[in-house]
């Protein structure tokens, strides 16, 4: 038993689960299996076109792995700036991938061998392994937080004050769960924030400067507001777009597939 006058709560986050998706870690699995497979899948179906299935999604593919992409919404990468999300779209589909959008699964199991993924309203796909990658949750169970009065809201977060603080007296907690982006590097300046602000009480996040990346073929990244969020928001701004077809070391290196764009 361990006592101090600080505690701070940075458990992470898990795969989050889908009902009627029967995970067995093996020919249906989550991310974690996904990077251990003994051999390249004939056909991987990748449930979610998020950061994580598209990312695993195209490593497979470019390494001889059919795919297919099950996304429920009518984009991909949900939450990213939708003209670029077009783009990674055009790009991924130009590759190979194969995506089916708009589509909402409802089951998925082992079936002889063989997996078998069933939407709502299409015939059942059968592939020899399946990706579920449908977001992450706080890793938040079995940490007894109810016995010192703390309590999580409807996605298993633990609320914070600005200072991390949880409604506990010397607890807090940061990164995955937490809100914001489930992203490494904020929770690694949430954790310095935190200490500082025990120490100093100056600690500080700039939520609306967090980078996220996509690494498929061609990288997708960005930073700040989507342009989305610029028009929601009533804030006036300009656009200016660059394309990498344009750039000397982009055609020298090969690579002329997409572009920049700054708000």
């Amino acid at each position: 038993e361990l006592e101090a006058k600080h505690i701070v709560i940075a458990t992470g986050s898990k795969p989050a689960a889908l009902p009627g998706v029967e995970l067995d870690g093996s020919r249906i699995g989550t991310s974690t299996a996904a990077l251990a497979y003994t051999e390249v899948p004939g056909h991987l179906a990748v449930i979610g076109a998020g950061y994580i299935g598209l990312e695993l999604g195209s490593v497979w593919h470019r390494l001889g792995a059919k795919v297919t992409v099950l996304e429920y919404l009518d984009r991909v990468l949900p939450g990213m700036d939708a003209d670029l999300a077009k783009e990674a779209h055009k790009f991924l589909k130009r590759q190979g991938l194969e995506f089916r959008l708009k589509s909402r699964v409802i089951a998925a199991r082992v079936e002889k061998g063989r997996c078998v993924v069933e939407c709502e309203g299409a015939e059942p796909l059968q592939c020899d392994r399946v990706l579920l990658a449908v977001g992450r949750v706080p890793n938040t169970e079995g940490l007894a937080l109810e016995s010192v009065g703390i309590d999580t809201d409807k996605q298993g977060r633990i609320p914070v004050d600005e200072r991390f603080a949880t409604s506990a007296a010397g607890i807090y907690a940061i990164g995955d769960v937490v809100r914001g982006p489930m992203l490494a590097h904020k929770a690694e300046d949430e954790g310095i924030a935190c200490v500082e602000g025990l120490v100093n009480g100056c600690g500080h996040v700039n939520y609306d400067a967090i980078p996220a990346v996509v690494y498929t073929q061609p990288e997708i990244a960005s930073v700040g507001k989507t342009e989305e969020e610029l028009r929601e928001g009533g804030i006036e701004y300009r656009k200016g777009v660059f394309w990498f077809r344009g750039n000397a070391r982009a055609r020298t290196l090969g690579h002329i597939d997409g572009k920049v764009k700054v708000l």
